[in-house]
Order: structure tokens, then C-alpha cells, then sequence
């Protein structure tokens, strides 16, 4: 960890010096775990001399916030200073404390925070500082914090956890072959970065008819084959019964059966548990009927270069019959992985 107490603002001319140390602050954030509930914050505390005196971020739900890991940092030192938060200070008292009384308490008298907080039952801590006599700045590189917390941000607007369709697929859109099939269409390289994104989603999600054909384990696994720290839930939708030796059934992870084709109730209790984000593996049927629903908020699509001619296509009918009303999407990123081709891409009402 590069230790920043005691460093001073040495922000040339022209430029904004509250942006340098929010930047800060989003390092900080970034440090937080992607899966929990809450969002990841980061705080650096500043005194008027321009020298950092504490700095925190968020570890997970029940442990301190931000603005509390740093003002324990700064002790006394806090007294007159400004805080530097990534997320505006919570004003409600959940497994912890509000974090703006906190901040007053402490004698902070500025407080600059970038994103405002979405969430209705937390938000309101900078009307809150202000009311008390303490000179609030917001929405400081609020895009870069927006970001940061992406999947959790669109929780907290609409209700619904972000979710990721995840397709590997051959050039010619076969997702199988016509015998049923399906391993391996994509690269060992392309696999392994399966894993890596799965790990960093709070649920795996497929349907029964996946889960019966494909017999899936839906963990995140190392290279090595060892099961990774942090494990989504396995997630299995569809009123099929799964036998007592499915895969998805193992100690490895946690597994939910939901038995419901409906997405919306699928992603109304996933949302409910805290889960921002859902990688959906499929399989085709599962897969239109997010998309008619207008629940698929980005693609991760594997194009390995191979053709098939025949097969279970990546998709099942969108009832779609004229180009003018195809789903168009927008590439945020093209990649070569082994010797496959990772597409990501938001589909545009979401991006």
C-alpha cells in the first residue's frame, strides 16, 4: 500500500485539486469487494495544510464505512479538515452508523463526495452536512464513481440487478451441435476468463434445461482447477426437477432452484438478497425470454472461428422478423483471447 500520510497537495496550476485527491479516494474504493451488497467507497481525509491524515475505504457489509475507517485513521487530525468521499455520505443508520454525523462529529468542515448517492433510503447525508454547517462539494469525477459502482447503481435506480449474458458461440451464431455438443467450442484462454468474470458476479445464473443437458458445476475455478475465494451463487431457473447428483447440487457453492419462468421474479429475489449483478449463462430459451423483457443489460460474447452449419443456436426466437427492429448493441470492448474473440457490448437503452 503506498502510504500517502503525510504527502501534500502538490497539484500544479490550473488544475483542480479536489479532483487529485478524489482520485485518490476512488483508489481506495476499488480496493473494496465487488460481490457484497454494498457499494465500495474510498475516503481520504485532508488537513488545511494540504497533508493526508487518514484514508479508509468500505470492506464489506457490517464492517465500518469509508468515512469511518478514515476518520479512526485521522484521530484528532480530522478536526477541520476536509473529507474526500467517492459516494456521498450514507444518512441513515443501518448495520453502522450515518456516516455525515460521523464526519460532523469529527469536526470535518468540508466534505466533497462524486457520486450522489441513488439509494433513497441511504441518500440525503449532504443536505444533511450543509443544514449543520459543514461546506459540501458533490459530484467531483461523479462518472469515474458511477463506474466504479456500476452493477450496484443500477440496482438502486431500477430495482433489478445488472445482468451479463455470457455467450460462446461459433462464427455461423451455433451455440451446440446438432448432436447436443457443446464442449468445447471456445479456447482453454477464452474458459479461463469465464471464471475470472464469474467470480466477480454475486449469481450464476441457467435454466433447468442447461442444467439437465449440460450437467454444469457453475463454480469459478483457478486454472489449476481449485475453487476461487469468492463463489456466486448458482442460481437454476425452471419448474424441471434437478436429480440428486447434479453437479450444481455439490457443497462448492451455494445453489438456489427457483421455480418460475418468469425473469422478473428470478431477478425481484435475487434483488432482495442484495445481488447487483447476474452473469446468465443461458441456455437459449432462458436467454429470450430476458431479452424480451428488456433484461439483459450487456453481452460477453466468446466468437471462437469455428463453423458448425448445424445446431442449437446462441439464441431462441426474439420474434423478431424485420432488421429494422433488431436489437442493436454497443461495443465497449473487443478482445483477442487465445484464439477466440471476446465481444462486450451494452445493449443501448442500458448503456
Amino acid at each position: 500500500m503506498q502510504d500517502w500520510h503525510g504527502s501534500r497537495d502538490s497539484t500544479p496550476e490550473g488544475h483542480d485539486p479536489d479532483e487529485r485527491w478524489m482520485r485518490r479516494a476512488l483508489d481506495l474504493a476499488a480496493r473494496g469487494p465487488q460481490v457484497d451488497p454494498n457499494p465500495r467507497v474510498g475516503c481520504v481525509v485532508v488537513s488545511p495544510q494540504g497533508e493526508v491524515v487518514g484514508e479508509g475505504w468500505h470492506r464489506g457489509a457490517g464492517t465500518p464505512h469509508a468515512e469511518v475507517a478514515a476518520l479512526e485513521s485521522a484521530g484528532d487530525a480530522a478536526r477541520g479538515a476536509t473529507a474526500y468521499v467517492s459516494l456521498e455520505p450514507c444518512a441513515h443508520t443501518g448495520r453502522t452508523g450515518p456516516c455525515a454525523q460521523a464526519l460532523h462529529a469529527a469536526g470535518v468542515t468540508r466534505v466533497v463526495h462524486a457520486q450522489t448517492d441513488p439509494n433513497p433510503v441511504a441518500a440525503g447525508g449532504a443536505d444533511w452536512l450543509r443544514e449543520h454547517g459543514v461546506e459540501v462539494r458533490g459530484g467531483v469525477l461523479a462518472e469515474e464513481a458511477t463506474a466504479l459502482n456500476r452493477t450496484w447503481t443500477h440496482l438502486a435506480t431500477t430495482g433489478f440487478p445488472w445482468v451479463t449474458w455470457k455467450l460462446a458461440t461459433t462464427l455461423d451464431g451455433r451455440s451446440a451441435a446438432a448432436d447436443g455438443t457443446s464442449r468445447w467450442i471456445t479456447s482453454e484462454a477464452a474458459r479461463q476468463d469465464v471464471h475470472r468474470l464469474r467470480s466477480e458476479c454475486g449469481a450464476v445464473l441457467v435454466g433447468t434445461g442447461t442444467a439437465l443437458t449440460d450437467d454444469p458445476y457453475l463454480t469459478a475455478r483457478r486454472p489449476d482447477g481449485s475453487l476461487m475465494d469468492v463463489q456466486p451463487v448458482r442460481v437454476v431457473m425452471g419448474e424441471r426437477d434437478l436429480p440428486a447428483g447434479a453437479h450444481v447440487l455439490d457443497d462448492a457453492a451455494p445453489t438456489w432452484h427457483l421455480r418460475t419462468r418468469d425473469p422478473k421474479q428470478v431477478l425481484t429475489a435475487l434483488a432482495e438478497a442484495g445481488i447487483h449483478h447476474v452473469w446468465l449463462e443461458g441456455g437459449p430459451t432462458i436467454v429470450a425470454a430476458f431479452l424480451a423483457e428488456g433484461l439483459v443489460d450487456e453481452v460477453v460474447a466468446y466468437i471462437a472461428p469455428v463453423f458448425l452449419g448445424r445446431g442449437r443456436p446462441s439464441v431462441g426466437d426474439l420474434g423478431i422478423t424485420t432488421i429494422a427492429d433488431a436489437l442493436r448493441l454497443e461495443p465497449t470492448d473487443i478482445t483477442l483471447i487465445g484464439h477466440d474473440v471476446r465481444v462486450t457490448a451494452c445493449l443501448k437503452e442500458s448503456h
